[in-house]
């Protein structure tokens, strides 16, 4: 199948989490024989096995204009798009059947982001998701919780996590938390740090904290990491006792599940994607803000409950891996294709031919 993936981001210049699944996606498609070509705003990275057409669009209103352009790509080269984002414009006829994903709500994220001008801007985000689930044959969910923002998108397809990339190793020999977000706004890595200085380190005078980000201030035990490639991110999550990300709002949350997947228990806040990845609080520990020292130092002095947590953990994250999320796409693939052959749109490719769909 010649599949056109749509993603303003990719990992080559942007930590954005739409770009890595994305650009993992596009790599397992070709693994499994699919010609894919991703169309983007980012150069192509070093170990994609796609190809990339990179989109030149000038600030300002730079999505928009590379969203205009889109117009005027030869579709007819392709058999299916996949967009990520950014096809608010394509509703011409030339364009092949049309598979949307939406990551997440900027509706619902504008009610949790500070400041007018960011929840202004977030709306505005909003109204073109809402503009794109009309132009698309078909549109999934990355969650139920991104679903309930949009009631008309009435299917989920969970993002990736890569089995073989996060997988469990052998533990830090003195109590260790992993943090991955940013110090301030809504992932909350100020909370965190105030919550090991004041709670954890004079229980655990031992202990470690990692911050995987770079607006974090120095502080006693605390190790300020920056950005991680994607092999030093996944040794930490194996050697961290506890992944911590207590953030206000998710859409998901992808690092919920590398953490699982690496056999570390996750300690979140209970936002909209800790809820739904956590089932709960089935698979991980979901703590209020008053509770989220008290969680956590109760994790660490816990072999048994790590291990029990480690345990369910892995078991959970095994319903995200990427031959799931792939097999998934395949199929929403070939209804958005025959649905359009079906209609006299588009030329349906033989081998997906099947005519009693028609």
């Amino acid at each position: 199948m010649r599949i056109a993936i749509l993603s303003r981001y990719l990992p080559s210049d942007s930590k954005m989490g739409v770009g890595y699944q994305v650009h993992y996606m596009a790599n397992r498609l070709v693994a499994r024989g699919h010609v894919v070509t991703v169309l983007s705003l980012s150069p192509r990275p070093a170990d994609a096995i796609y190809a990339v057409e990179q989109i030149d669009a000038k600030p300002p209103l730079r999505s928009l204009r590379a969203s205009w352009k889109l117009r005027r790509i030869d579709w007819s080269r392709f058999d299916v798009l996949h967009a990520h984002g950014d096809d608010w414009f394509l509703w011409n006829k030339q364009v092949p059947a049309h598979v949307r994903t939406v990551h997440g709500s900027c509706l619902a994220e504008a009610r949790h982001i500070p400041g007018l001008k960011n929840k202004f801007y977030m709306l505005w985000l909003a109204a073109l998701e809402t503009l794109s689930v009309c132009v698309a044959d078909r549109t999934v969910g990355v969650s139920a919780n991104t679903c309930r923002s949009y009631p008309w998108i009435k299917r989920v397809v969970p993002n990736g996590v890569d089995m073989t990339a996060f997988s469990p190793g052998e533990k830090e020999s003195v109590p260790t938390i992993l943090f991955v977000g940013t110090y301030q706004n809504r992932k909350r890595g100020k909370l965190l740090m105030d919550v090991f200085s004041r709670q954890i380190l004079p229980a655990l005078p031992t202990a470690r904290l990692w911050m995987v980000c770079s607006d974090a201030p120095a502080a006693p035990h605390v190790e300020v990491l920056g950005a991680l490639s994607a092999q030093q991110l996944a040794d930490r999550y194996r050697r961290a006792w506890v992944f911590c990300l207590p953030s206000t709002y998710e859409g998901f949350g992808v690092p919920y599940i590398e953490a699982m997947a690496s056999g570390t228990p996750v300690v979140a806040s209970p936002n909209p994607g800790s809820r739904e990845v956590l089932n709960n609080g089935e698979f991980g520990i979901l703590a209020e803000d008053d509770e989220l020292g008290p969680s956590l130092l109760g994790l660490l002095r816990d072999d048994a409950e790590r291990s029990r947590l480690k345990a369910v953990g892995l078991q959970r994250a095994m319903t995200f891996s990427w031959d799931r999320v792939i097999g998934e796409y395949l199929v929403l693939y070939q209804e958005a294709i025959s649905g359009r052959s079906c209609s006299g749109h588009i030329a349906l490719p033989q081998q997906l031919v099947n005519h009693d769909d028609c």
